[in-house]
């Protein structure tokens, strides 16, 4: 539990009026003042769109220092697990709060790879839907529906139900992500080979088919599970705290994380690498970079670059770090000549070193990254906002179990300023004219 320590005096202009409130201190980042006590004293709400400007909760899973390009996952920088850890390891250490030994990484890998089946009636799901169906609108159904199957561990105040569900939503969502890819192709559904790592096994479950082998490659597989690992929880994001608010309804896990994502597949939230190769397609050629730099710097050109700069990291992304070196690497063991990465990489290399985007701090983001290396594996660009949800799920999970266990926890229930009509007399129908 954060500590209190300090308190602030608010005053009311009007009366005279003050009363002291609380400011509760973490262990990193801005402290908080507790307003429970501010709408009793003054009759007033506190109004904060978006509420980029209020703690919605105290979590202790994940830390983001925007000025500075930090990116902490339990304490430990990102840059560190990316480079040691696997995702499932990083599973492990949301869900738990601390890394594994090798004997709990051990057990734990084992669990993860033999919850990865789905129920085989859930291939009939697929079929309802249209051929052409976006694979998120088929992701959501379906991740939705899982609690008709798995019914029999969903008592959210046990915590080794609790537990249970979050394995089963990390080990199946590759499964469904790989089948809504395939169903949309008309490809048979590949089951899971236990045999395989996480990342590995969604490959394998995404490209192969019944009549011919198919061997992983370790360098896209490690990609992946490196994009995995940077996406796999980003604090009080929409779509967490829209999992987080579902969940405060008590509605049961599946529900929570389908409704996020049903919140990660807005383009303002988990398109961005989508957003990314559409731009670089609308460039075209590389000649024509500097023209669209210019227009991104212009004040009246609404074109903007995508792919550049964060909401929440005024510095360098600490996972575009991360994966740019990754980025690289995939495109130089695959000898790609697609003209868009000749783009990306001299587009990237102007905004690195020009005057503007060095003053602005518009550096190139992870989703800048992630969208390159996602299409030069083969992945289609309808699949990225689903690899993401993928991703996701753990961090989804963990915010959701942190959520229900905190004692006293409340439904959500946030006030409004309302700006409609005053209250009036109801006019029949035949006097109204």
């Amino acid at each position: 539990m954060a500590e209190t320590r300090d308190t602030i005096t608010i005053v009311d202009n009007r009366t005279g009026k003050q009363i002291e409130l609380p400011i509760r201190h973490g262990t990193e980042g801005p402290g908080a003042v507790e307003i429970g006590a501010f709408t009793k004293a003054f009759g007033l709400f506190a109004l904060d769109p978006g509420f980029v400007s209020t703690a919605s909760c105290e979590s202790k899973i994940t830390y983001i220092d925007g000025e500075e390009g930090v990116l902490l996952y339990r304490g430990y920088p990102i840059e560190q697990l990316a480079e040691k850890s696997s995702y499932t390891e990083v599973c492990y250490l949301l869900l738990n709060g601390e890394l594994p030994t090798r004997e709990q990484l051990g057990e734990f890998t084992h669990t993860i790879r033999h919850h990865t089946m789905l129920h085989e009636q859930m291939g009939r799901f697929f079929q309802g839907f249209r051929r052409d169906a976006h694979p998120m609108a088929i992701l959501v159904g379906c991740v939705g529906a899982l609690s008709a199957f798995y019914h029999d561990h969903l008592d959210i105040h046990d915590p080794h139900d609790r537990m249970i569900t979050a394995h089963r939503l990390i080990a199946k969502m590759p499964t469904l992500a790989a089948a809504c890819y395939k169903y949309s192709i008309g490809q048979p559904i590949v089951y899971p080979d236990n045999r395989l790592d996480y990342a590995a096994n969604f490959l394998r479950m995404m490209f192969s088919v019944p009549c011919e082998d198919y061997q992983v490659d370790p360098v896209q597989s490690r990609a992946l599970d490196v994009i995995f690992t940077l996406h796999a929880d980003h604090e009080q994001n929409a779509s967490a705290s829209t999992v987080r608010l579902a969940g405060s309804s008590l509605a049961n896990p599946y529900a929570c994380i389908s409704a996020g994502i049903s919140a990660l597949w807005g383009p303002a939230h988990g398109g961005a690498n989508e957003a990314v190769l559409r731009m670089l397609a609308e460039i075209g050629r590389a000649e024509r970079i500097p023209e669209f730099v210019e227009r991104a710097k212009s004040k009246t050109d609404p074109f903007r670059l995508m792919g550049f700069g964060h909401r929440v990291y005024k510095n360098f992304d600490p996972r575009a770090k991360i994966i740019r070196g990754m980025c690289h690497e995939v495109l130089r063991q695959l000898h790609h000549s697609d003209p868009l990465f000749d783009i990306a990489t001299k587009l990237e290399e102007v905004a690195l070193h020009d005057d503007y985007f060095i003053e602005k701090k518009l550096y190139p983001n992870v989703d800048f990254y992630s969208g390159i290396i996602l299409k030069a594996i083969g992945i289609p660009v309808n699949m990225f906002t689903v690899i993401f949800a993928m991703a996701r799920t753990v961090g989804w999970i963990a915010q959701w179990i942190e959520m229900i266990a905190e004692p006293g926890q409340k439904i959500g229930r946030p006030r409004q300023l309302y700006a409609g009509h005053p209250a009036r007399e109801y006019i029949p129908v035949e006097r109204r004219g």
